[in-house]
């Protein structure tokens, strides 16, 4: 979702590829090819092939530096950005994804419950620090959304089932809406069937 809406954000011209996962959760072997961990997404732009969603958006940002994604190069505000990417990658979605999938995590069967469990606590606990980082700006850096903005409209969306949803937080609550009104977004959503 991140790297989908944070492209079409740029205005590029993009085709997007579905990839669809058997029974099993496998990709099928021509996407594996060019992404051999057969995870989403994968951008593909003339020679360049790259994974990670985090990289997606900071070379979009680099590649489209009039989309808004990122500040200039070399300032306070782009250092934060790495910050709220990396932050949100390896902390919040990894947490996202235990929470998701607690038997990737464990080769007990019977921990996967425990797993679950540590994984809502400490999401709950990354989602209420962003809120209380939200509150008194409408986005995360700056005046105007960025590609950890996008990045956090994913996590958002994929926290709606914790308890309580993240949206239901106040400040992560307005940058939601804020960001569904985007039409890049909007486009994003669209293509991807989501409501």
């Amino acid at each position: 979702m991140a790297a989908h809406s944070a492209l079409a954000e740029t205005g590029a011209e993009y085709t997007l590829v579905l990839v669809e996962e058997d029974d099993d959760g496998t990709r099928p072997a021509a996407y594996r090819a060019i992404n051999p961990w057969g995870q989403v997404p994968t951008l593909e732009d003339g020679d360049l092939v790259l994974t990670e969603s985090a990289a997606i958006v900071l070379y979009l940002a680099d590649r489209f530096p009039d989309s808004g994604l990122g500040p200039e190069v070399g300032t306070a505000e782009r250092a934060e950005l790495y910050r709220w990417l990396a932050y949100l990658a390896n902390a919040v979605q990894t947490t996202c994804m235990r929470w998701f999938y607690p038997e990737r995590f464990t080769t007990d069967p019977d921990a996967a419950g425990a797993v679950r469990d540590r994984a809502a606590l400490a999401l709950r606990g990354h989602l209420n620090w962003i809120d209380s980082e939200l509150a008194g700006r409408p986005w995360l850096l700056g005046d105007r959304p960025r590609g950890a903005d996008h990045f956090l409209f994913m996590l958002t969306r994929w926290a709606r089932f914790q308890d309580p949803p993240a949206w239901d937080r106040p400040n992560i609550g307005g940058h939601w809406q804020r960001m569904l009104e985007r039409p890049a977004v909007q486009r994003m959503m669209s293509e991807q069937e989501l409501s």
